[in-house]
């Protein structure tokens, strides 16, 4: 099986900064952050491997990667991973928007 191709989302890479920003702020430290990052970067790796190993979404062809208490929202198109957006489970879901 060839790998897939990862396709970041405007949406998702502006809420992986944000995600990263907050916890440099909150800690005080960029520890937490690089290492949460790193885990994101091998989840993703993974996910390039097996496009299938996220939860079906509501949405007909987006998945969701579940990493700590983040969830990555992707689909999977052909040989390419769409990563839609990055979500804090602990945050309200009434404002998430995945595409």
């Amino acid at each position: 099986m060839a790998q897939c191709k990862i396709v970041w989302s405007h949406r998702a890479r502006i809420r992986l900064l944000a995600i990263l920003e907050f916890y440099v702020e909150r800690n005080k430290s960029k520890t937490y952050s690089t290492r949460l990052f790193a885990r994101f970067n091998r989840e993703i790796k993974l996910l390039a491997k097996y496009p299938e190993l996220g939860v079906k979404t509501e949405m007909d062809s987006v998945r969701a990667l579940i990493v700590d208490e983040h969830i990555i929202y992707y689909e999977h198109q052909q040989n390419t991973i769409i990563i839609h957006t990055i979500w804090n489970s602990r945050q309200d879901p009434e404002s998430l928007i995945i595409k």
